[in-house]
């Protein structure tokens, strides 16, 4: 079995490399693949080129793999917490308060004539997603500390993932023609929005969610047999649940409030690595999914690339396949 996942690593990891090298040669502009190792290794080729492939697409894929691996734990972490197969990094309000919080800048602002405030400038729309689903999470582990029933906190989320949308669905009614469009055009979901110092944002707190994953392996695993089992092993679930929660935030909202929310592949990937690896140990299923997440990211985005298509429509048509193989297979679920 080390063996096989050593290989299947080896395979990933070589997979993510060709995918993140191709990713950055196809765009509007084809370029070929010795002029984009002369560009990333400082050899000589057009400064056009150079600035080309550093200074847009290398940004671009960079994001792609980060968004794949933080997504794709995130719903692994979520899937075992609720020992629910179709548990995603958005279950507990990410997406919807990452809406919310857009929506009240790019629809909400202008209905009170405030667009121009300098402060809102400031704020932005990255920084209103992550305010947005920080605060809907908190609210959640709020609630979390007196109730006991897992499951009754995931009915919680969805509901107010639900009322949020109605509110959104207000905004988006009220509000202008310029504004509708940004806010729809965010709703897409897109990498290449990204800006190099926003990248230096997401790095470290992509970093420190994954850290936090991998610190909670051995509780993954205890939550995947049961919290009455885990908590006769000594794991205090109570902090298991703020560590996991904290994970999402960073992993899933950071994603959510740079990129717009990109469906499915939280939802899909961790079963894709579940399948691939054959395990259901997190000490695996962890880097699987991380490496699984970062290579079909990939993927998407040069697709996306190819056939000028948002970002979350690959996802989606790359996901939902999945899913649906997932429901078929667990049907006590349906």
């Amino acid at each position: 079995m080390k063996s096989r996942n050593t290989i299947l690593f080896t395979l990933l990891a070589v997979a993510i490399v060709a995918l993140f090298v191709v990713d950055l040669a196809i765009g509007s502009t084809a370029i070929p693949l010795s002029d984009v190792w002369a560009a990333l290794t400082g050899g000589e080729c057009d400064a056009a080129t150079r600035d080309i492939v550093l200074k847009i697409r290398l940004i671009k894929a960079a994001m792609a793999l980060l968004a794949g691996a933080a997504l794709a734990v995130s719903g692994l972490q979520m899937q075992t917490l609720f020992r629910n197969p179709l548990a995603g990094p958005y279950v507990l309000g990410v997406s919807s308060g990452a809406s919310l919080g857009v929506a009240m800048f790019l629809l909400g602002a202008p209905l009170l004539g405030i667009a121009a405030s300098p402060s809102l400038q400031l704020l932005g729309t990255a920084g209103a997603a992550w305010v947005g689903s920080g605060l809907i999470l908190m609210a959640i582990m709020v609630l979390s500390r007196r109730i006991k029933d897992i499951m009754v906190i995931l009915i919680l989320g969805m509901m107010v993932g639900s009322a949020i949308g109605a509110v959104v669905e207000i905004l988006q009614y009220l509000s202008d023609e310029n504004s509708l469009k940004s806010f729809v055009v965010w709703s897409m979901g897109s990498l290449g929005d990204v800006t190099a110092s926003q990248l230096w944002v997401v790095i470290p707190t992509v970093l420190v969610g994954l850290t936090l994953a991998v610190a909670l392996i051995k509780p993954l695993n205890l939550l995947l047999l049961g919290e009455n089992y885990a908590r006769t092993m000594g794991l205090n679930i109570v902090r298991s649940r703020r560590m996991l929660f904290t994970s999402t935030i960073l992993l899933a909202g950071t994603v959510t409030a740079f990129c717009g929310p990109i469906g499915f592949v939280g939802l899909a990937v961790p079963h894709l690595a579940r399948m691939v690896f054959a395990a259901a140990d997190h000490r695996v299923l962890i880097p699987a999914s991380m490496m699984t997440g970062a290579a079909v990211m990939l993927l998407c985005d040069i697709v996306s690339k190819m056939m000028t298509l948002p970002i979350n429509t690959v996802t989606a048509l790359v996901g939902i396949p999945i899913v649906i193989f997932v429901v078929i297979r667990n049907r006590s679920i349906v």
